[in-house]
Formats: C-alpha cells, structure tokens, sequence
C-alpha cells in the first residue's frame, strides 16, 4: 500500500523521481552497512564468547526471528506510517541491537544477553528492509526500468565497504562496541539527508477510504498461489546468499584454516562481486528477461559453492567471487515480481519478505547443526539443494506480459546509473 501510490498519483517530474532513486540507494546502502558491520565481526564474537558452531547457530537465530518478526507488520505500519517513517523506525531499532550486542560481547558477557540485541537488530530490519523495497518498487515503476538490483547492488556496496572496514577493525583488535558506534554514527547521518526526499505518499488513504466506502476487502496475499510461489524463490535466493553471509568467513577460518582477517576477506570477495552482479544485472533482466536470468544465476551459486568447499584457498576465492554473482540477482528479483501490480505491492512484497526470511531463521541453527557433525566448510553443500527448489518454481517470477522490461517500455535513459 505505502508504494501503491505511483499507480495512483499524479506523473511526477523526472528530476524529482531521480532524487528518490538517489535516497533509495542511500537507504539500501546505509542498511548494508548496518548488517555487515555485524557480519564481519561474527568470527570475532564466536572465539570471544568461546561458542561451538552449534551455540553460535542458535545465537544468530535470534536475528532472523527479529527479522521474521518485524516482516509480517512491515507493510501495515508503511501503510500507516509511510515508507520514509517505516524505515526510520527500523532503524532506530536495528541501531540500538547492534550497540547493545556490541556491548555485551566486549564484556564476554551472557550470550542470551547477546541474542536479544541481535533480536533487536533483526526487528527493525524487518521493519526497514519491506519498506525501502516498497519504496524502491515504486521509484521503479515511476523510470520504466528494472533498476530494484542497482538498489540491492548499494546494499552489497555497503555491506563491501563495512566488512573490509570490519577486517581492519579484526586485524587490529578494536572493540565491538568502538565498531559499531562509527557505523551507527554514519549511519543516522545519512538517513537524515535521504528519508526526506523519498517519493511523497497518499494514495494508501485512498485504497482505505475506498475499501470502506464499498466494505469490499480483498482476500489475503497468504492465499495467492503465485504469490507463494515468488516468495519460494526468495526463500532459496535468501538461503543462497544469507549462508555466505553467515558461515562463508567461517567457514575460510575453520575449514581452510586461514586467519580470521582472511576469512573476512573471502566474505568480502562474495559481497564485492554480488555488487558487480546486481550492476551488471539491469540491463540482462531488461533484454532478456527474469527468468533465463534467475537459470543462469542459481547455476552459478551452485557452481560457487562447490569451488569454496572442495577447492584449494585460491580457488575457493574464487568461489566465493562465482557464488556472489549468483547470488546477486534472486532477492531483488523477486521483490519487483512481487510488486508487479502496484495495487497490492505491500501485502505481497509482506509475505513474499516474510517466507524469504524463513531461510534467515532455518539457515544458521541447519548450517550450525550440520556444522558440528561435517564440519562448516563441507555443510555449504546444502545450498545446492535450495538452488534446484528454485529452479523447479523459477517460471512464477515471470513478467505480467510475458515481456522483459526493455521490450515493455521505454525507460529513462538515466535510469541506468543509480545516481545519474
């Protein structure tokens, strides 16, 4: 509902649509900032906290329960509070986690104490991540172009930028609590200059006084076949690339028996190239459409993931670089196929977010589980099985004309570079 309104509202201006897009990227950028910052410190807080790969699975779970959460009510308070707010609010939550679980590791403190600032982190980016989506949807439809992975391109940038940040902070041993302030003060520094300048809001109002006026509501997006059937793609596309988020470094440290500052650059080799992924992946979506895209790029995490796991170092590096560009392209695509009618873009985008998140609650306490009797390296295996699941259901992120988005319309020339 809280994007809804660019179906609704008056054509805006070019230059102010661009505007959006700017704070947008920012947004998307700011949160991948916010995530890594903790992901990269993973590995630090595991040897801190003396946890086994089993105790850590079950303490990074606190976060993906946050997230799933936060999801479900994301798109009813956006419809509220609108998209700008919404994510404010995630933030402010998602920000105060992250200093609290910064605190209590320092302090090699309980690692329950430690799972509710995650819990916390995990909420509001629940709240944060369905609505800069829904925002980002909406700036989509406004240029005629497939620019949501450009935005989902800023939060790898982001999560690039802070987990080699992170690495030095590793290296050189600075407190948790010293980390996450810098990334916490960056951070509200620019949400201040972009959540302003997001598209302006109205037309959920509208959907509302209408609903009311006829007393018709529209049946639930739970009981939407394609609707369950995106978020299955999502769901696997999540496991994909959250599985290297979580376990990758780990698995370098453990597994290749690399220092921790190493393992924190593999992370970091697979965020940079699912950036140069989700650059790359505009113009391939719009000329050939989402689902020979989608084919190509779960084949490639898969591909990915078996160089990391049974490579040598240098060529699980390179593996990680081949998984990060499979990885790029499955979470944003499927938010704009769930957003294709802008008219229920909030209650879908809501439960497709809401089943991707699945993988973020099942994926560390598995990859923990497996972890402990294969080891954490040999346990990435079960992403492969997770990438066929979305081969089988791939055909549901199809475009509504059959069409990919170039041959579809005629987009913005600028719409190309997410700043231009």
């Amino acid at each position: 509902m809280t994007t809804a309104m660019s179906a609704a509202a008056p054509t805006l201006d070019l230059p102010r649509v661009r505007t959006a897009r700017t704070a947008v990227f920012v947004v998307f950028a700011l949160a991948g900032l916010v995530f890594a910052s903790w992901a990269a410190r993973i590995a630090d807080t595991k040897v801190a906290l003396g946890l086994s790969a089993g105790e850590l699975g079950a303490t990074l779970l606190a976060a993906s329960v946050g997230s799933v959460t936060g999801l479900p009510l994301a798109g009813r308070v956006s419809g509220r509070l609108g998209a700008s707010r919404t994510v404010g609010l995630g933030a402010v939550v998602s920000l105060v986690g992250l200093l609290a679980t910064g605190a209590v590791v320092d302090a090699h403190g309980s690692r329950y104490l430690v799972m509710v600032g995650l819990f916390l982190v995990g909420l509001g980016v629940g709240l944060w991540d369905v609505s800069m989506n829904l925002e980002g949807a909406a700036v989509e439809r406004e240029l005629g172009s497939s620019v949501m992975p450009h935005f989902h391109a800023a939060f790898s940038g982001g999560t690039v930028l802070s987990a080699l940040v992170g690495a030095g902070m590793s290296a050189a041993h600075v407190p948790l609590l010293l980390h996450f302030g810098g990334a916490v003060l960056v951070t509200v520094a620019g949400a201040a200059w972009a959540l302003p300048r997001f598209l302006p809001r109205g037309v959920e109002a509208e959907e509302e006084a209408a609903e009311s006026a006829t007393g018709e509501r529209r049946r639930s997006a739970w009981l939407e076949p394609r609707t369950l059937l995106i978020g299955v793609v999502v769901l696997a596309a999540a496991f994909t690339e959250g599985t290297a988020n979580d376990w990758l470094a780990v698995a370098f440290v453990e597994g290749h028996e690399l220092p921790t500052w190493a393992g924190v650059l593999g992370f970091a080799t697979f965020l940079t190239f699912m950036t140069v992924g989700r650059l790359l992946g505009t113009r391939l979506l719009d000329r050939h459409g989402r689902e020979p895209v989608l084919r190509v790029s779960f084949g490639l995490a898969v591909v990915g993931a078996l160089l990391v796991v049974f490579g040598a170092d240098w060529l699980a590096f390179a593996g990680a670089a081949v998984w990060g560009v499979g990885a790029a392209l499955g979470f944003p695509v499927g938010m704009s196929a769930s957003a294709d009618d802008p008219q229920r873009a909030a209650a879908r985008m809501s439960v497709v977010a809401t089943i991707g998140y699945v993988a973020f609650i099942a994926g560390p306490p598995l990859l923990g589980f497996l972890g402990d009797h294969v080891g954490v390296l040999h346990a990435l295996l079960v992403v492969g099985a997770l990438a066929i699941l979305a081969l089988s259901v791939v055909t549901s992120v199809r475009e509504p004309d059959g069409r990919p988005a170039g041959a579809a319309r005629t987009p913005d020339p600028a719409a190309g570079s997410p700043l231009g």
